[in-house]
C-alpha cells in the first residue's frame, strides 16, 4: 500500500476551513504542534495522536515569539522536505501539514477581519512580534505561576511565547485532541493548565519521552552536539535513572538526590542550568518525596542546552 501523502496548507483560513469541513463529516481532529526538524520522538507523538482521533494535523512552525533577543532564531535547524517524508512514512500517515509563513505579521491596520495582506504585498509595513513598532503582535497569553521556575528562570519570555502561539494554533486548527511530549515537561503542564483555564474544548495528551538506544532523550538540538559532547551528555539520563532507583530504594531526601545528580553531570563536563525535583502537577519544588514528583534538569554541553526529566512515583 502506498504511503499517505499529507496535504500541505500554509493559509490560516484554508486550515480552519479544512478542519470544519472534516468535523462536519463526523471526524475528530488530532493535532501535533512542532517546530520541525523532526525525529522519532515527534513521530511517536503522531502515532499517539492516531490512537485518539480520526484525522491528524501536524504543524511545522518555528515560533519567533519564544526566542529572546540573545537567542538566534535563524540557527534553529530546518529540513522541511525531510520532515514531510518522515510524516508520510508514519503508519496511518498524516492528513495535513500546516506550515504557515509567519503567524505574527500583519500587513495593514484592518486586523481581525480576515483581510491581512501577505508579506510580499506589504513588505515595508509588516512588523514581527519581536519588534516594538508598527502593527506588530502585542497580545500575549501567560500561565503566570507555572511559567516561573525551571526553564522559566533562564528563559523568561519562552513560555509566554509558547502559550501564545499554541493558543493561536488552537484557534486556527480547532483540534479535538492535542499531543505534547513529556520531554518538555513544564511546557506540557502549562498547556494543560491553559486549556483548563481558558475553557478550550481540547483534550491534552502527554506522550512519554523517546530516547536513543544509549538513553539520550531525543531532541532536535542533539545534532548540534560535538561527538565528544554527545557522549558526555549521556550523563544526564544516567544521573536521572540513578535518582529514580535510589528513590525506589528509599532515598527520599531531594537535596541528596539532586546533589548526586549534579556531581555526575558536572564530572562529565556538563554545566547544570538547573536540577530540581518538583511536584508533577504544581511544579513546586519539594524537599522530601511523599507524592509523585518529576526530576527536571537543564544542562549545557558546549553551546547546546539540553533538557530531560524523569517521573518518580514511590
Amino acid at each position: 500500500m502506498a504511503a499517505k501523502e499529507a496535504i500541505i496548507i500554509t493559509d490560516k483560513d484554508e486550515m480552519r476551513k479544512w478542519t470544519r469541513s472534516m468535523r462536519a463529516q463526523g471526524n475528530t481532529i488530532g493535532f501535533v504542534p512542532t517546530m520541525g526538524y523532526l525525529h522519532q520522538g515527534h513521530l511517536s507523538l503522531v502515532q499517539d495522536a492516531h490512537n485518539q482521533a480520526d484525522l491528524i494535523v501536524v504543524s511545522i512552525y518555528v515560533n519567533p515569539g519564544q526566542f529572546s533577543p540573545n537567542e538566534d532564531l535563524s540557527t534553529y535547524p530546518s529540513d522541511f522536505q525531510g520532515d514531510i517524508e518522515k510524516l508520510n512514512s508514519v503508519p496511518g500517515g498524516v492528513d495535513v501539514v500546516f506550515n504557515p509563513k509567519n503567524l505574527y505579521d500583519y500587513g495593514n491596520s484592518q486586523i481581525g477581519n480576515g483581510s491581512e495582506r501577505n508579506l510580499e504585498e506589504s513588505e515595508e509595513m509588516v512588523v514581527s512580534c519581536v519588534e516594538d513598532k508598527g502593527m506588530g503582535h502585542e497580545t500575549w497569553v501567560r500561565v503566570e505561576k507555572l511559567e516561573k521556575g525551571l526553564c522559566g528562570n533562564s528563559r523568561p519570555v519562552f513560555f509566554r511565547g509558547v502559550a501564545t502561539v499554541v493558543t493561536k494554533l488552537f484557534n486556527i486548527v480547532e483540534p479535538d485532541v492535542v499531543v505534547f511530549g513529556k520531554k518538555d515537561y513544564q511546557q506540557w503542564r502549562i498547556i494543560q493548565r491553559m486549556v483548563r483555564d481558558l475553557d478550550f474544548g481540547i483534550k491534552v495528551i502527554g506522550s512519554e519521552i523517546v530516547r536513543e538506544h544509549d538513553g539520550l532523550a531525543m531532541s532536535s538540538r542533539n545534532v548540534k552536539l560535538s561527538p565528544a559532547d554527545r557522549q558526555r551528555a549521556l550523563s544526564i539520563s544516567r544521573a536521572l535513572s540513578r535518582a529514580q532507583v535510589e528513590a525506589e530504594k528509599g532515598q527520599v531526601n531531594c537535596r541528596e538526590l539532586i546533589n548526586t545528580a549534579i556531581l555526575t553531570i558536572s564530572e562529565a563536563g556538563g554545566t547544570v542550568d538547573y536540577a530540581e525535583i518538583v511536584d508533577q502537577e504544581s511544579l513546586e519544588p519539594v524537599e522530601t518525596i511523599k507524592r509523585p514528583v518529576v526530576f527536571c534538569v537543564a544542562v549545557w554541553f558546549g553551546k547546546v542546552r539540553l533538557i530531560d526529566n524523569m517521573e518518580i512515583d514511590v
